[in-house]
């Protein structure tokens, strides 16, 4: 198998992949560009592609061109070709984490390198599922062969935000590369080069074109990917107000679009939970260490009230020994908010919160002293408790390190709270005890459940959410088959 693998140090990246965009299986500089931020520092890193709408045109036109002779290799070759993308991947998978770390601003240690093996991970898992495209034959007429097939859509959309980018580009493009499709992923503005380094280790295992990388904002790079005549399939994840224009643009062209938004997922403790479990569960549910910047973070936390008390003391003493500081350095937990702008939303709701009467705000951790950092960004964990069920911070994605905290004594009140939301993308139920378990599991309104863990996305594991949490599953064989390909039946008759 012909390849390139592209070994790069992350400052090395930064100049390669400074102001281009990856189209046909090429550097293209684009003719504007964006300025990318490292947070932890306030220093510039970079300047990403601003893609045009002409840009954008190239970037669909080399999809289109490379689509049909990618969709006509054996399904099985495509497969391996994307398995060993992911192996190579893999192999450079600690310079690419430090370039993730530099740009959004997340722990080395606690979320970078993790992220790394998870994206490899999912191109290895797809790779292995080229053999399960298959169609069916169905009993209509025993004189007659009717049977259905499944066949790529064309060029894919694949539309990434800036939280954990690497996961969700594999999420999209492996399962959509194994079935047939080429792809023309955005990239996070806010967040594109280690997006572009990944990306090019794995077109360097496919045919130009088959996969392409442009960057630029949503309002025009964004808009023109998603309104372009030749994408047959857009697929995104980010936040609820961009995933209704995402679905609009799909809509006015009658195009399958599915859409991974926003979360506001309840974390339900029971009085004979394991508290030991409950607390680290809740500090990593909530992934404080990604500094809560996760659809899934579990932000509504329900504590019975035999056990808050408790919780309470265990989880503030936790969570004041997590240390907050450098996202390169080795003994960091937690490193800053992506941007200024996320910040200052963050800021807006806790400062709901404290002028709100009976609530309590506990922050817990000592912020960085380095001189080196700049001080905006890094926030610590904050928790609030004595809040309305109708207050923004409980109704409202925050993303951001802050979980509200309510206590409970009547279980099935504590159900029809967890449900009152608009949202439905994950939830957990903390109880020994099975009948509880099995009942909470039934009638919590969630695409993903869990009970004594909170677990992130796995491959293997469905994943996707009700409600305005979006549409469509990810991460698992039913994704690739439902999401990128369409059924086409076929009816076969011959005269005797």
């Amino acid at each position: 198998m012909e390849h390139t693998t592209i070994s790069l140090t992350p400052e090395a990246a930064l100049k390669a992949y400074d102001g281009v965009n990856l189209i046909g299986g090429a550097r293209k500089t684009s003719a504007a560009t964006l300025a990318v931020t490292n947070p932890a520092t306030g220093k510039t890193l970079g300047r990403a592609a601003a893609a045009d709408a002409a840009e954008t045109d190239a970037a669909v036109a080399a999809a289109r061109a490379a689509f049909r002779g990618w969709a006509d290799l054996p399904a099985r070759d495509r497969g391996k070709r994307v398995a060993a993308a992911g192996r190579a991947l893999g192999a450079e998978a600690e310079t690419i984490a430090r370039l993730l770390a530099m740009e959004t601003g997340k722990a080395l240690r606690t979320e970078c390198r993790g992220e790394l093996t998870v994206a490899a991970d999912l191109l290895e898992f797809y790779g292995g599922l080229g053999s399960e495209l298959k169609g069916e034959t169905v009993p209509y007429n025993p004189r007659m062969l009717t049977m259905t097939t499944r066949e790529p859509l064309g060029v894919v959309a694949a539309i990434l935000p800036w939280n954990v980018p690497l996961v969700l580009m594999m999420l999209k493009i492996a399962p959509a590369l194994v079935a047939g499709n080429t792809v023309v992923v955005k990239a996070s503005e806010e967040a594109p080069f280690a997006t572009l380094q990944a990306a090019e280790i794995v077109a360097g295992f496919l045919p130009e074109g088959v996969l392409n990388v442009v960057c630029g904002t949503g309002i025009e790079c964004g808009a023109a990917l998603t309104a372009h005549p030749d994408v047959a399939k857009i697929t995104f994840t980010g936040s609820e107000a961009a995933g209704e224009i995402v679905y609009a643009a799909g809509a006015k062209r009658i195009v399958p679009v599915s859409l991974e938004l926003g979360g506001k997922s309840p974390m339900i403790v029971c009085a004979d939970a394991n508290l030991d479990r409950v607390v680290a569960g809740a500090i990593s549910g909530m992934r404080f260490t990604r500094q809560g910047q996760s659809c899934t973070a579990a932000s509504r936390i329900y504590v019975h009230a035999d056990l808050m008390e408790a919780f309470m003391a265990r989880i503030g003493e936790e969570l004041s020994t997590l240390v907050i500081g450098d996202p390169l350095d080795e003994a960091t937990d937690v490193g800053t908010i992506i941007s200024a702008r996320q910040k200052a939303t963050i800021d807006r709701f806790v400062a709901l919160a404290e002028e709100t009467e009976g609530a309590q705000v506990i922050r817990s951790g000592a912020l960085p002293t380095d001189p080196a950092l700049s001080p905006d960004l890094f926030m610590q964990p904050t928790l609030i408790a004595g809040l309305p069920e109708d207050h923004p911070c409980v109704t409202d994605e925050i993303f951001g390190p802050v979980a509200v905290v309510q206590s409970w004594t009547d279980y099935d009140d504590v159900i029809a709270r967890a449900n009152d939301s608009r949202y439905g993308l994950a939830a957990t139920v903390w109880t020994t005890n099975i009948a509880t378990a099995l009942d909470a599991t039934a009638r919590l309104e969630a695409g993903y459940v869990q009970v004594n863990q909170n677990l992130t996305i796995q491959p293997n594991v469905s994943y996707g959410g009700f409600g305005r949490s979006g549409l469509g599953k990810e991460a698992s064989l039913e994704a690739m088959v439902e999401h990128f390909t369409r059924k086409k039946t076929i009816v076969m008759s011959f005269d005797a």
